[in-house]
């Protein structure tokens, strides 16, 4: 039996002939991201092995990501798809680095409105009496009346973001965020739900998802010198996949016609039976989810929107993994989701990652045709996060170098600037788009985001035709989400994400998950209104429309 340590995490495990260096990290308890799920076609499991002699003890699969010769000479495989056959040392990255240098939005749009917190105490002789509403939930010794937290929780496909509110006062005190440990093991929503449909698949991702919110809730209360007993309620936002998974339920059921959810939210459950570490009489709050693909993170955004209240048309979208996106006329709303995939969080691109340090996140062509970029954190392009990659694609329409079929339109054919020509140099045996010596965009990338795209698209198209709307007849556009923050108008119009009527109509109103679960924190009145107007949304199911699969075909191109 091989013998894998793990240099960088002090660990050291036995394997059975023939697992995988993935497989050793996983019975160790080591987070290395696999988004494919051991497939062997995102090649985001790359690990090194220092030692050059240990390369001759491995078995290498060919796989659609493999490495290249230059980088298995230095050492680097894709741990899904190398199988040691005697003792190796193995070095792996380190997320925490990641996650601290990651760009994630803990802030959205929200309103003025009244403090009626649901969680609220009462001084007793010698005691402080705590109320959920009006029912006494726990009696604490002592004088607490001025110990009273919450926190607002917006649960991601991608990332998580906590904030600690003092419900005395509604003031948030902190915020932390973390890269949602779930995607290590599947990127996007229709994975997760694959990998969790087996018991033991169900409590590896629910098990990652409690251990780092434990954490996180564990940060928050030493850096600002609370008692973490002192939290009394936690409100999950998030898409109806990740409330599933971070309540333990097996999601199974949203990936099998009728695509049922097994909860619906609205409700309360105890914080002590799922595992969270706050008041031993602590809740979770889980808002009203609308349907197996629009879930509690819309419900949100839709209240901090006040979408119900407005007068005209509004197209409301969240922009991520699982486009979801609500439409109101006159007070009327329907909402549906596309699943866009992961190629707006920089996975299955050749040199895409997160938002975080190194990664190229806007990119200018000029009027003589010479590109610029913005790098997080400055310094070289180390690859190209989600924004970036559409900023670049954007731009490499509008001059030309995209040709509206998608294809990459050669230097020798191609009337654009000598400045971009330069740019494609050979990879692989095939022309790529070179942002600097080690960065690139290929003609499978730009695949990527035609899809992710056409996703989008259609799924706007869709909400229009079921209003028997044209997209001129839009009064505004709301992006929401992290991601949907750090885009631009022009990159999302000359991609064709969004019609051109919707110039000038554009804005961005970040992370509305969050200021969302905040509001459901602070005012307890939010919650009947919620689960009230929810019954009333009409979803539109594009997997049941005859017209959605013309619609993606017909919006691939740019």
């Amino acid at each position: 039996m091989p013998k894998i340590t793990f240099i960088n995490k002090q660990k050291t495990v036995m394997i059975a002939e023939g697992s995988t260096i993935l497989d050793a990290a996983r019975s160790a308890g080591i987070e290395i991201e696999s988004p494919c799920n051991a497939l062997g076609s995102c090649g985001k499991c790359k690990v090194k092995i220092p030692n050059p002699e240990h390369l001759g003890h491995l078995k290498i699969v060919e796989s659609k990501h493999s490495v290249s010769a230059a980088e298995l000479a230095d050492g680097i495989v894709l741990a899904c798809q190398t199988i040691p056959s005697a003792d190796i040392e193995v070095i792996i990255k380190d997320y925490k680095e990641e996650n601290s240098s990651l760009r994630i939005l803990t802030e959205g749009n929200s309103f003025a409105y009244e403090q009626l917190p649901y969680i609220t105490k009462r001084p007793k002789l010698n005691s402080t009496e705590v109320y959920g509403g009006d029912t006494l939930i726990g009696v604490e010794e002592g004088n607490t009346l001025e110990l009273l937290y919450a926190i607002a929780l917006d649960i991601g496909t991608t990332t998580i973001v906590a904030a600690l509110i003092d419900l005395r006062t509604g003031i948030q005190i902190a915020s932390n965020s973390i890269l949602n440990p779930q995607a290590a093991y599947a990127q996007d929503v229709l994975s997760r739900i694959h990998f969790a449909s087996n018991p033991e698949g169900l409590n590896t991702l629910y098990r990652s998802f409690i251990d780092a919110l434990n954490a996180m809730i564990g940060d928050l209360v030493v850096q600002n010198k609370i008692n973490a007993s002192n939290i009394y309620e936690i409100v999950f936002s998030g898409n109806t996949t990740m409330i599933h998974l971070a309540t333990g339920v097996n999601p199974y059921s949203l990936g099998q016609y009728p695509y049922t959810p097994q909860i619906y939210g609205g409700n309360h459950i105890s914080a002590e039976s799922i595992g969270v570490s706050i008041s031993p009489f602590g809740l979770i709050y889980l808002p009203p989810i609308i349907s197996a693909y629009v879930g509690a993170d819309i419900t949100s955004g839709i209240l901090v929107s006040r979408l119900d209240e407005i007068k005209g048309t509004v197209l409301f979208i969240d922009i991520g993994t699982n486009g979801e996106m609500a439409l109101v006329k006159n007070g009327k709303l329907a909402v549906t989701s596309t699943a866009a995939g992961p190629a707006f969080e920089g996975m299955n691109i050749s040199c895409g990652m997160r938002a975080s340090k190194g990664s190229i996140e806007s990119f200018n062509v000029d009027s003589k045709g010479i590109f610029s970029f913005e790098v997080i954190g400055g310094g070289d392009p180390a690859g190209i996060c989600g924004s970036g990659l559409l900023d670049i694609a954007g731009e490499l329409v509008r001059t030309g170098v995209i040709g509206p079929s998608g294809r990459f339109v050669l230097p020798d054919s191609g009337t654009y600037s000598d400045f971009l020509k330069e740019s494609f140099k050979e990879k692989n045996g095939k022309k790529v788009f070179f942002l600097s010596p080690d960065v690139y965009l290929a003609q499978k990338d730009i695949r990527q985001i035609q899809l992710a795209k056409s996703a989008i698209r259609s799924g706007i198209e869709m909400l229009l035709s079921y209003f028997n709307l044209s997209s001129d007849t839009i009064d505004a556009v709301e992006i929401a989400g992290s991601f949907g923050y750090h885009l631009n108008e022009a990159s999302l119009i000359n991609l064709g994400l969004l019609p051109q009527a919707f110039i000038g109509k554009v804005k961005f109103t970040g992370n509305t998950s969050l200021s969302g679960a905040k509001a459901f924190l602070l005012n307890v009145g939010f919650r009947e209104k919620m689960k009230s107007l929810v019954k009333k949304i009409e979803t539109v199911e594009l997997a049941k429309e005859s017209e959605f699969e013309k619609m993606f075909i017909k919006y691939m191109g740019f």
